[in-house]
């Protein structure tokens, strides 16, 4: 659909009419920037509203779409063009719809995958030092063991036996 032609054929009917933008745009209830949009091939009017604009016009949707009057021995050819015309659009529109629906899919997993990599470094970073502080505690454990003169013999399960060094 060519909207700067549809938009020509809107003001025509509009001037026809002898109605300013801003009398059509109160007709159907929006504003006279809308209409101007439309009449500068800026936009579209929006199909809850097609109808009645088109009544207000005097014109058809088939006409509107196709931005002109069309004559009854072409009127189904051109139905049938405008039919193919939208069908194209919307198809276009799905697509660009499930593109942007896979971009922010694909951006949403980054930022999860980005979100447990910081949460993976922190719980390394806190393991790393809660063992570091661990091995401190004991080391400083067994020296004080040491220097009172014992010796701490430790065992495979966890469990420890202090023993009073011998002196030889």
């Amino acid at each position: 659909m060519e909207q700067v032609k549809i938009g020509k054929f809107i003001t025509e009917c509009r001037k026809n009419k002898n109605m300013t933008q801003a009398q059509l745009a109160e007709k159907l209830n929006i504003t006279d920037r809308a209409v101007s949009k439309w009449e500068t091939g800026k936009g579209m009017p929006d199909s809850s509203i097609m109808l009645e604009l088109c009544n207000e016009l005097g014109i058809t949707v088939n006409e509107l779409l196709s931005g002109e009057v069309i004559e009854m021995n072409n009127y189904g050819k051109k139905a049938e063009e405008n039919l193919f015309e939208l069908n194209k659009n919307n198809e276009k529109k799905r697509k660009m719809l499930l593109r942007s629906g896979v971009i922010i899919v694909f951006l949403v997993l980054i930022l999860i995958i980005m979100g447990l990599y910081k949460y993976i470094v922190k719980i390394s970073k806190d393991n790393l030092n809660n063992t570091l502080s661990n091995n401190e505690e004991i080391y400083q454990i067994v020296s004080a063991v040491e220097e009172a003169g014992f010796t701490l013999e430790i065992k495979e399960d966890g469990s420890y036996v202090l023993h009073e060094k011998s002196e030889k």
